[in-house]
């Protein structure tokens, strides 16, 4: 496994989510595009753009990109700065900064909202790690205060509305989201946030389906980090929010509009801590694969059985006679499906699983095998028993060494053992053992 950042022709390959290797590295200066969703803000724009007249980094472009304002915006600065619209349909923040990045010209893009100003220091402070990193996120720090009394960024002498308190203590408690895991995707903010373009691209953008406040950053984060990104928090990325935190808005609605937020991040995140109603969907934590050749049906289904009883999980069987050994269970579960898994389930589930022969699962193997694979690694843990095998991975490992696996000189294993690590377990250690070809299921 590397333990320093090794250039490439893609950028710097670092293991794990080790930024802070790359702080004593020179970085380029990457043309970027600040794109700034806006609807009938125009004194807020006015203080954006005057701002951003005043960063210490000079080679960007701004595209307003416009959420159906009555009146078109009026942009009053001497910047490159390009409008785009869209038909007013309600609160689409989603869609306006997917349509800023279309019309962006920039290879990194800065999202900042049009109610944020930045000091003279946001971009060249939040732009670094995207130069050198092409999967980097990064997320400033967004500071509160009432901008539209003041007219300008606050001084030394002004008051200052409060930040959240946990926010900043899951910062420091992640040394700057270093320690980053899958729960880190909280800690994304759109409002100050920043990647390249062709990640953005790649990772398919902002989820147009969120209406309405909030959720869409938190989405576009996991799917993010479980892509691979290199994700941290850049304190010295500071721009000022016009007005109080969620926390200090009316108690009802701010219940209110959390939850339609969390209900509508359930079916796309993951997350156990967020799933724990009980209530089953499409995309899966665990998407494993059972093998079924060398299986007899009954030890074909006492192994998905297992596997099945691991929790938030779909079973993909493959193999010549996969069909009619499925069918012969006469069962219409819809979390056992034929083929190998793709799409959603695997940009959005967090482990797979591929298991060969007649294996059998402890009930808790799933969390001893999550527990054995950290957020930084290793990225795959293996484990063989008399006749079949288990290979256990973390997707977000899995998919940053394919990514990077040409610019390595790697095959994306070789890369994978690189970046995240590869490593061999004792099948009783993680609760692996050798089924039977033929089960007795009778009772």
């Amino acid at each position: 496994m590397i333990t320093t950042a090794v250039p490439t022709p893609l950028g710097h390959a670092v293991p794990g989510n080790r930024w802070d290797l790359l702080r004593d590295i020179d970085a380029p200066r990457p043309s970027v595009s600040v794109v700034v969703p806006y609807f009938e803000q125009q004194r807020s724009l006015d203080l954006v753009l005057a701002a951003l007249e005043q960063q210490t980094y000079r080679a960007f472009e701004v595209i307003v990109a416009d959420d159906g304002s009555a009146t078109a915006p009026l942009v009053r600065s001497a910047l490159d700065v390009t409008v785009v619209s869209q038909e007013d349909r309600g609160f689409r923040a989603a869609a306006a900064r997917n349509l800023g990045a279309r019309a962006a010209s920039g290879d990194v893009l800065c999202f900042l909202d049009a109610d944020t100003v930045p000091e003279p220091g946001y971009l060249q402070a939040l732009v670094r790690l995207p130069s050198l990193v092409p999967d980097a996120l990064t997320v400033g720090r967004r500071r509160h205060a009432d901008l539209s009394a003041l007219g300008r960024l606050p001084g030394p002498d002004d008051e200052i509305l409060g930040e959240p308190r946990w926010l900043i203590d899951a910062y420091r408690g992640s040394r700057d989201l270093l320690d980053a895991d899958h729960r880190s995707y909280r800690h994304v903010i759109s409002a100050v946030m920043c990647c390249t373009a062709a990640f953005f691209e790649e990772i398919g953008g902002f989820d147009e389906s969120f209406g309405g406040y909030g959720g869409e950053d938190w989405e576009l984060a996991n799917r993010a980090y479980l892509a691979g990104a290199l994700i941290a928090h850049v304190p010295d990325a500071v721009a000022w929010h016009d007005g109080p935190d969620w926390a200090g808005r009316p108690g009802e609605q701010r219940t209110e509009q959390k939850n339609t937020e969390a209900l509508s991040l359930l079916p796309l995140v993951t997350d156990p801590a967020a799933r724990t109603h009980g209530v089953r969907y499409a995309v899966p934590d665990l998407t494993a694969v059972v093998h079924a050749d060398g299986h007899s049906a009954a030890s074909l289904l006492v192994t998905v059985g297992s596997v099945l009883a691991q929790g938030d999980v779909t079973v993909w069987v493959d193999g010549t006679d996969a069909a009619d050994l499925v069918a012969s269970w006469r069962t219409d579960d819809p979390r056992i499906r034929l083929g190998v898994p793709g799409g959603d389930d695997v940009r959005r589930s967090r482990f797979g699983l591929d298991l060969v022969g007649p294996v059998v699962l402890a009930p808790d193997a799933a969390r001893t095998l999550a527990a054995s694979t950290p957020p930084q690694g290793p990225g795959l843990v293996r484990s063989t028993v008399p006749g079949g095998s288990v290979e256990w991975w973390s997707w977000r490992a899995v998919r940053r060494a394919r990514r990077w696996a040409d610019a390595l000189d790697r095959t994306p294993q070789q890369a994978l053992a690189d970046l995240f690590g590869i490593t061999d377990v004792p099948a009783d250690e993680v609760g692996i053992a050798a089924g039977p070809h033929q089960p007795d299921l009778s009772w």
